[in-house]
């Protein structure tokens, strides 16, 4: 038979502190095992208690964390929404800038239209016949060339067409406004409507540049 001493407190050889000390360290999944635990709560009725009593709270704690909410797809939601109208707020930026781009290579087009047509049709200061044939070819180059920034601006998907033709012409007025200046043939104020075409290259380009970002997805209609 086995007997139990409750002033001594211990049962087989095992005190009741050992075994509550074994009993927690198996709740709490630690690979040791004493020896006579189980003989132990067979015949102490106290530890028994106290390891029912512990199993318990034990699974009540555990199962109060364990019910964690699965937070992935609303993290992943809240990320997508985010790239999403970080997206549209460049979109949005995007066509501002490619609005102001078409509308200021358009205005500059209008502008070189209004100084070549009267040059086109008077020849206005000119008074040789060959100076008069040289102006109204440059005027009709010129119409040509405002003709086909206008287009530019309009349809901006084909500003970048036009880029190489801007570049060279605005060199080659650069070039030849610095040779015509160090000789004495014009004076500044007389080349400073070459920077016109100087402006007209850089618009171009940009205009060029922020079409060419534009997805299909992104990019504004265009009217």
């Amino acid at each position: 038979m086995r007997n139990y001493f409750p002033v001594g407190d211990d049962f087989d050889g095992m005190s009741c502190a050992n075994v509550r000390v074994a009993l927690s360290a198996r709740l709490d999944g630690e690979p040791a095992e004493v020896p006579g635990v189980d003989d132990h709560l067979l015949g102490c009725p106290a530890c028994v208690r106290w390891s029912e009593g512990v199993e318990a709270v034990t699974a009540s704690v555990r199962a109060r964390y364990d019910v964690t909410p699965d937070l992935t797809a609303r993290v992943l939601a809240a990320a997508a929404e985010e790239d999403r109208l970080a997206a549209a707020r460049r979109s949005v930026a995007q066509a501002g800038r490619r609005r102001m781009l078409r509308w200021a290579v358009g205005v500059a087009a209008v502008v070189q239209l209004l100084l070549a047509i009267p040059a086109l049709l008077t020849a206005a200061g000119v008074t040789t016949v060959d100076a008069v044939h040289t102006s109204r070819e440059m005027a009709s180059f010129d119409i040509a060339v405002a003709v086909g920034f206008l287009l530019a601006a309009v349809r901006p998907e084909r500003a970048r067409a036009f880029v190489p033709v801007a570049v060279v012409l605005s060199i080659c007025l650069g070039m030849t406004s610095l040779m015509d200046i160090s000789t004495g043939l014009t004076g500044w104020v007389d080349e400073a409507g070459h920077m016109v075409a100087l402006l007209q290259a850089i618009l171009l380009w940009s205009l060029g540049r922020v079409d060419e970002t534009s997805t299909p997805a992104t990019r504004p209609v265009t009217t």
